[in-house]
C-alpha cells in the first residue's frame, strides 16, 4: 500500500459465543477455517490485519438466520465491547440490533453508542422479508439521526418466500441459494431497500440520517441516471434522489476488488463518501492491500485522495483516530 497507509475497514465480521448458543457455531455455518477467524478477536485477527495493512477494523456480527431477540443483542454487544476494550487501538464496534422490534432497536442503539462507545450499527437488510420503511420504524431512524451515527445496511439471507418467488428454478437448491445470496440477491435486495427508504420519505423526515451501503453501492450507482430520472416524477418525495445519495449515503468497497465499479461509484458519489473495506474474513486482507495498490497504479486515486479513501473518510464519518 502506498506509503503504508494503515486502513480503516468497516465491514469486518465476527461471531459471538452468545449467538453460537442460539444459531450454532461459526464453524458449522461457514466451515472450520472461516469459523476460526470469525470467532477470533485477538492475536490471529490482528496478524491478518497487519499483513494487509489494516490499522483498525470496525467489527460487526455476521448476518442472522432469524432475527435476534433484544436480550441476545445485549449479550452480543456486551461481548463485543469486552473484546474491543482489550484492543482499543485496533478494534471498534458496530452494534447488533433486534430489527423486528423498532423501539427495542432504538433503545439498544442508544445504549451501545452512549455506554459502550460504539460508532453505529450494522443491521441485516431485512428481517425474514420485513423491511424498515414503515412508519413504525421512524423511532429507530430518529434515534440514529439524534445520535449522529451511521446505520450500515448489510445483505442477509433471503426469506423462504423470497427464495420461492425469486430464486428457485430449474437447477439445484445450492444454485438457488447462491442466486439469492452473493451472486445477485443480496446486492439487489439491499439496493432496493435503500430505494424503498427513499420512496417512503425516510430521508425527508430525517434529513441528517447517515446510511452505509457495501459492495460498491449494491448496484445502485450503475443505474443512478435512470433511477434519478424515473424517481424525479414522484411528487410525494421532497428531496431528489441524487441529493439524498450524495448527502446521506456512504459506500464501502467491501468484498469487491475491481477497478471498474469503483470508477463508476466515484462518478456518482463524492469522494468523501467512498470508503475502503475488505469484508474480512470472507475476503482476504492481503487481497485488499493489493487492490489499493492497483487503484494507485491505475491512477484512479493517489496522494491525499487515496489516503482519504483508505482511512480519512472513515475516520471522519465514525469519529475515530486514523
Amino acid at each position: 500500500m502506498s506509503a503504508q497507509i494503515p486502513s480503516i475497514t468497516l465491514e469486518e465480521h465476527f461471531t459471538s459465543s452468545a449467538a453460537a448458543k442460539v444459531y450454532g457455531t461459526a464453524a458449522s455455518e461457514f466451515g472450520p477455517a472461516i469459523g476460526a477467524k470469525l470467532s477470533s478477536i485477538s492475536t490471529p485477527r490482528i496478524a491478518d490485519m497487519d499483513a494487509g495493512g489494516v490499522g483498525r477494523q470496525i467489527l460487526s456480527h455476521t448476518p442472522f438466520r432469524t432475527a435476534p431477540t433484544p436480550e441476545l443483542c445485549v449479550a452480543i454487544n456486551d461481548e463485543l465491547h469486552a473484546a474491543v476494550s482489550a484492543h482499543p487501538d485496533r478494534f471498534t464496534g458496530f452494534a447488533s440490533l433486534p430489527m423486528t422490534e423498532p423501539r427495542a432497536a432504538a433503545e439498544e442503539l442508544r445504549r451501545t453508542v452512549n455506554d459502550l462507545h460504539f460508532v453505529g450499527a450494522l443491521v441485516d437488510n431485512h428481517s425474514d422479508g420485513v423491511w424498515y420503511d414503515g412508519p413504525e420504524w421512524d423511532v429507530f431512524w430518529e434515534a440514529a439521526q439524534d445520535l449522529d451515527v451511521p446505520i450500515y445496511l448489510h445483505p442477509c439471507f433471503a426469506s423462504e418466500e423470497m427464495m420461492r418467488i425469486n430464486y428457485r428454478g430449474n437447477y439445484s437448491e445450492d444454485v438457488a441459494k447462491s442466486l439469492g445470496a452473493f451472486v445477485f440477491g443480496w446486492h439487489a435486495e439491499t439496493g432496493l431497500h435503500f430505494l424503498r427508504l427513499f420512496a417512503a420519505g425516510v430521508f425527508d423526515r430525517f434529513p441528517r440520517l447517515k446510511l452505509v451501503l457495501g459492495h460498491m453501492g449494491e448496484m445502485v450507482p450503475f443505474m443512478m441516471q435512470r433511477e434519478e430520472r424515473a424517481t424525479g416524477r414522484w411528487q410525494h418525495v421532497k428531496r431528489p434522489l441524487r441529493e439524498v445519495w450524495r448527502a446521506n449515503v456512504w459506500v464501502t468497497t467491501s468484498g469487491t476488488f475491481d477497478i471498474a465499479p469503483l470508477a463508476c461509484l466515484l462518478k456518482v458519489s463524492p469522494l468523501a463518501h467512498v470508503l475502503f473495506s475488505i469484508d474480512y474474513p470472507f475476503s482476504d486482507t492481503e487481497k485488499g492491500k493489493q487492490f489499493v495498490e492497483e487503484i494507485e497504479k491505475e491512477g484512479l486515486l493517489g496522494g491525499e485522495e487515496l489516503r482519504a479513501f483508505v482511512s480519512g473518510n472513515a475516520a471522519k464519518l465514525l469519529r475515530v483516530k486514523e
